[in-house]
Formats: C-alpha cells, sequence, structure tokens
C-alpha cells in the first residue's frame, strides 16, 4: 500500500511542495529514504523508528521504501521526519485516513517529541500557495507559521498528541494569529550624541531617501555610535517588507520563536574577517549572507578599508540590482539584497589625520595606500561622503539636550510619503532606487541648478552614475524641505556630499 503526505522543503528562501509517498511491501525489513536525501534526512529512518515505538504504536515488520518527491529536487535537513512519520503510520493500517489539504513538518526526537526547524515561515507561504489548508509544524514554529495567512496551524508538541488529533480521540488546538505585542526595547536614539550637527543631517538625508553613507574621521568622533541610531530615523517596514525579511533571518536560523516576525528594519554589522561567501551567501548549504540579511534594512561595515578587497567588490552588483545571484556547483540561488549600505573609516592607517592634535605619523603615501584599498566603482555607489571631525570640548559638556530620534523620523516619514506617492503603481518605494528614467522626469532642474551641476561635473570628474546619484540625493533634500522642484541650495548640498577628497585628509 501506497500513501502520500504532504510535505515542504526549501530552495534557497523559497518553500515548494514536497510529497511523502510511503510504500510497505513484503521481503526482509528494511527502510530506505529515496528522492535525492542528504544525510540528516537519511538519518530519519533512526528517529521515526523511535518515535513510532515510543509513541505506543507498532513499527511495521517489513520493507519500508520512502520516496520524496520530486525526486529530482535535493532534499535536506530534519523537516521530514513527521511526515514520514505519518506516512509510515498510515501505511501499516495505525491511522485510518488523512486530511487530503493537510501538510506536515517538523523534526522528530527519540522520545516522540517534535523540535523547531528553520524555514518555516517561506514554507508556510509556499503551503498556502499549494492549497495546503491545515499545517502540522512543531509548536515552537507554529506562531511563525500563522504569519502566512490563510492557513489553520496546529503547533504540535509530539507525535502522541499528533496521533490522537488525527484518529480524532483529542483534538488539538489551532494556533492563534501572532500579533506583535510593542514591547520590544527601544533603539539607541540620536539625542545620547553630543555635537556632529552635519553628520546628523547626513542621517536624516540618508534615511529619507534610502541612500547609502561613508562616515571618515579620527578615532573617538562617534562615526559607529551615529551609525547604529540610523535604524531609529529610518521608516517603518510595511507588512510585505516585514514578511520577506522574516523569511530570509528564518531560513538562516535567526528568527526568535516568541517573536517571529521583524517588525524593525534590520540592523547588520559583519566583522571586518567576513568572507566573501559570508557576506554574498552561499555555502554548502546556499544560505543566505549578510547583504541579504540586511534586506530592507542597514548594513554596517566598520573599518572599511580593513575588509578583504574581494568582500568590497561581492557588493558592487548588489548594490546596483538589490538582489545577489549565488551560482556554485550545487544550483543557483537568487536572493534579495536591497539594503542601505552604512561604511565607517578612518582617514589614515593611523587614525589621526586631520586631527587638531597633529598625532598622525602617516605619509601622504602612507594615505594614498590606505584609501586604495576601496576601489573607485564601489565608492562611486556610495552617495553621500561625510566628514566625522573630533567632538569639541563645549559640546560635550553642553546642558541643552540634542534633537531626538522621534523628531528626527517624524520628518523622514513625511519625506518617505511624497516618495511613495510620487512612485504610486511601482515597486520603487524611495528615491535611492529610481531608475535612470524616473530620475529624468522627477529631478528636473533649472537653468541656475543645470549651470551649478555642469560644473561640479567637469570640476569634480563626476561619472554618470554619480550625476544620477546627486539627483537623486538632491531629490530627496526637496522632499525634506517639502518642495515640488529642485533649487539650487537642494543641489548644492548634495553636491557637498560627493566630496571624495576627505578620503585624502
Amino acid at each position: 500500500m501506497v500513501v502520500t503526505v504532504r510535505s515542504l522543503g526549501l530552495n534557497g528562501i523559497a518553500g515548494y511542495e514536497v510529497s511523502a509517498e510511503c510504500f510497505l511491501s513484503g521481503g526482509l525489513p528494511a527502510f530506505d529514504v529515496v528522492g535525492l536525501p542528504d544525510a540528516a534526512v537519511r538519518e530519519a529512518r533512526e528517529r521515526v523508528r523511535a518515535a513510532v515505538k515510543n509513541c505506543g504504536a507498532k513499527f511495521p515488520v517489513s520493507r519500508i521504501t520512502v520516496n520524496l518527491a520530486p525526486a529530482g529536487q535535493k532534499k535536506a535537513g530534519t523537516i521530514y521526519d513527521l511526515p514520514i512519520f505519518v506516512g509510515i503510520l498510515a501505511a501499516s493500517g495505525e491511522l485510518s485516513s488523512l486530511p487530503a489539504d493537510a501538510a506536515f513538518i517538523g523534526e522528530l526526537s527519540l522520545t516522540g517529541a517534535l523540535r523547531g526547524v528553520s524555514g518555516v515561515l517561506p514554507m508556510a507561504m509556499a503551503a498556502r500557495k499549494a492549497g495546503v489548508r491545515q499545517l502540522f509544524v512543531p509548536a515552537e514554529n507554529a506562531a511563525e507559521a500563522t504569519l502566512a495567512g490563510g492557513l489553520t496551524v496546529y503547533g504540535v508538541p509530539d507525535v502522541r498528541a499528533l496521533v490522537s488529533h488525527l484518529k480524532g480521540e483529542e483534538r488539538l488546538s489551532p494556533a492563534p494569529v501572532w500579533e506583535p505585542d510593542g514591547d520590544d526595547a527601544g533603539l539607541p536614539d540620536l539625542r545620547d550624541v553630543m555635537g556632529q550637527e552635519n553628520v546628523k543631517r547626513a542621517l536624516e538625508v540618508a534615511a529619507a531617501g534610502g541612500h547609502n553613507l561613508l562616515l571618515i574621521g579620527s578615532p573617538g568622533a562617534g562615526k559607529s555610535m551615529l551609525a547604529k541610531r540610523l535604524p531609529s530615523i529610518l521608516p517603518d517596514m510595511s507588512r510585505e517588507e516585514a514578511l520577506a525579511v522574516s523569511g530570509i533571518w528564518s531560513v538562516a536560523g535567526l528568527s526568535d520563536p516568541r517573536h517571529p516576525l521583524l517588525t524593525r528594519r534590520p540592523f547588520r554589522s559583519p566583522h571586518h574577517t567576513t568572507s566573501s561567501t559570508a557576506l554574498a551567501g552561499g555555502g554548502p548549504a546556499m544560505r543566505p549572507g549578510e547583504i541579504s540579511l540586511a534586506h530592507n534594512g542597514v548594513l554596517f561595515l566598520d573599518e572599511l578599508p580593513e575588509f578583504h578587497r574581494d568582500v568590497l567588490e561581492a557588493m558592487r552588483q548588489p548594490l546596483e540590482d538589490g538582489e545577489v545571484t549565488v551560482a556554485r556547483a550545487g544550483g543557483t540561488l537568487h536572493l534579495p539584497a536591497r539594503f542601505q549600505l552604512v561604511c565607517a573609516m578612518n582617514p589614515c592607517r593611523c587614525g589621526w589625520r586631520g586631527h587638531p592634535s597633529g598625532k598622525c605619523t602617516c605619509s601622504d603615501r602612507e594615505v594614498a595606500k590606505y584609501v586604495e584599498k576601496i576601489s573607485g566603482p564601489l565608492l562611486d555607489r556610495i552617495d553621500l561622503h561625510v566628514s566625522v571631525p573630533s567632538v569639541e570640548y563645549e559640546a560635550m559638556r553642553r546642558k541643552e539636550t540634542p534633537e531626538s530620534s522621534a523628531e528626527v523620523k517624524r520628518r523622514v516619514d513625511a519625506a518617505r510619503a511624497i516618495q511613495r506617492k510620487r512612485f504610486q503603481g511601482t515597486d520603487v518605494t524611495c528615491n535611492a532606487h529610481m531608475a535612470p528614467a524616473m530620475v529624468g522626469a522627477f529631478c528636473r532642474l533649472d537653468a541656475a541648478g543645470e549651470a551649478l551641476l555642469k560644473n561640479a561635473f567637469d570640476r569634480m570628474g563626476l561619472t554618470a552614475r554619480s550625476h544620477d546619484r546627486i539627483l537623486r540625493v538632491a531629490r530627496t533634500i526637496a522632499d525634506l524641505d517639502g518642495a515640488a522642484d529642485i533649487s539650487p541650495v537642494h543641489l548644492a548640498e548634495a553636491i557637498q556630499y560627493r566630496n571624495t577628497d576627505i578620503l585624502k585628509g
């Protein structure tokens, strides 16, 4: 007798339907799993065998063959333990029938308890699209699965409870749809930063338009402190953005069972020893990297010149396209990577170039060699280059309270509202993502603005990319002012943010 049990699998960060076909036949007792299983899937035989015996059922003494279809797709992980368990009980007659619209996901312990697994949210969304109406998952993953919507989710504590439910003896209660409780701790606030008003203004512009930002200054000037406060002024994520980010984090095994939906934009800050694979994604398990974990949020690279060259160059294409394609011998993986890049660096190796103390001991050649670690094409993709001066003593000791993140965020939200209206009906969400045709349509200049931009283009040796990025930043500054058109004042501020001379001290 062949019994088919519906389940789900993962291909990168996307879920797909898998059928566990269980066949019991005569012959010497054996237990085979086919369908391109990896080691973890093959080891399900022992977990399932122990769980069947420990739940009080009789393990069939026959030849058992389990096929995970589609058989040409590689299967990985422990998520198939539960559907194999259910299929064997149904094929042996322990369960009389299974609901046709039900799917099963979960890892079994030897005692029959269910352990949580990764990637439940994208699999639940795939189940909904495949017509599944009942989804049985480990109790730990039930809240996450409810985020997909359109499903009756049952959190299963152990196989005894599942068998009782399927036999109609004692029904499991459906898991309630999870909603944020609003009890999360607050983010670091801009009011903690004394002085640095010019840098705070650059952060506001970057947040309002989704622009990339480079902070350059001596040690202790507050670069990292300022960068870590950028999320506090970013606009809130939409439901679609939150689901996309939460799905990526779920696949990476980073989601919190108590708070499965990320309600705040992610902030990722990898160490400078990170490899290009860890940043872009891939590896043996073909998992998302840091730039995908920062999707719809911020990727902060502190000590930028200390990163390996190949790691930095791996960001060039994702910064333009908003996605990364990882091609390996094991397959090709398409991952979203629409992140906001924020970098911080010292002006030289010793860090004191341009500091009032005069402590810098680096020669001009040493400074140039240090800055050369960052390629021109990467710098060209960063919209705002901002100098972070040393904080003066008077600024540190002043009594008045600086402007809070909440006040800045109100202005950022107002500017983003203008942009949402402007780009309504498109997949563009902010000025930084405008296509070239949109730049021409929404960033028109008057005669004075044209003359100013032409002078800057010739004097600074700008590229076509930097020309468009200046216009995008100017459009954001105009939005912050509530202006319908870009004035020369807006354009002049945008141009001064492209001053790469600060990289030379």
